[in-house]
């Protein structure tokens, strides 16, 4: 485990690609698509070169795109299109600063236990909190009651997905981190079109929709495990 003093043991200059090595994700089609790679992380590295050489650390970061992820949440929940212009984006930044924290860890040689538990920790509590500001703020704008049963409904679906997610995982005894980062980033990117154009109906829909096919696709592939 590293130490948390970002001056404890100073490395001299920002090494791009040593900020960038993770485990990669373990979907193929994603092999094609990497959102991180060729604009979350780019953008991120603005940032992570801003504050390399000061006393910002990757815990820091991780405190702020979670606050910027509330701050989405509580615009979507307005239910105004100025608001969900702003939360778009906000959620977008949030995204950008989410990949930061770990560049920045990795190129301080900074990475902790804590500090990957933490990413987790407030990623799922970002995700609830921007589900309940889209649907409420959905409901909001539209009034429509079938689009607030459906998004809660997406809702439901998308934290129980991870939580089969998770026990394959502990089934399977892997305990890598950061795998899944480009489906959560293109969530997220989702997200933000969604709330920018003001179709946030649709994006709920979609959601739903692509929640069942997963849990689908997890239930079958957790009953092939029985015959390997």
């Amino acid at each position: 485990m590293r130490p948390s003093d970002p001056l404890a043991e100073p490395v001299e200059k920002f090494d791009y690609r040593k900020s960038v090595q993770k485990i990669e994700d373990r979907y193929l089609f994603l092999s094609f698509l990497r959102i991180d790679k060729y604009f979350n992380r780019p953008i991120a590295s603005v940032i992570v070169r801003a504050v390399f050489r000061t006393g910002v650390t990757p815990n820091q970061l991780t405190y702020a795109a979670f606050v910027l992820g509330l701050a989405a949440a509580y615009l979507f929940s307005r239910g105004t299109a100025a608001g969900f212009l702003a939360a778009g984006i906000l959620v977008q930044l949030s995204s950008i600063l989410d990949n930061a924290d770990g560049m920045l860890a990795r190129a301080r040689d900074q990475m902790t236990e804590f500090g990957a538990q933490l990413d987790i920790f407030l990623d799922r509590l970002n995700e609830f909190f921007l589900f309940i500001g889209i649907v409420l703020g959905e409901y909001r704008h539209e009034g429509s009651v079938p689009t607030l049963i459906f998004g809660f409904a997406a809702m439901a679906l998308y934290f129980l997905q991870v939580t089969l997610f998770y026990l394959t995982k502990n089934f399977d005894r892997d305990y890598q981190k950061g795998e899944t980062g480009e489906l959560r980033s293109w969530m997220m990117f989702g997200i933000f079109l969604f709330g920018v154009l003001n179709r946030l109906a649709a994006g709920i829909h979609i959601f739903f929709f692509l929640g069942v096919g997963v849990i689908l696709a997890q239930t079958i592939n957790f009953f092939l495990k029985r015959k390997s």
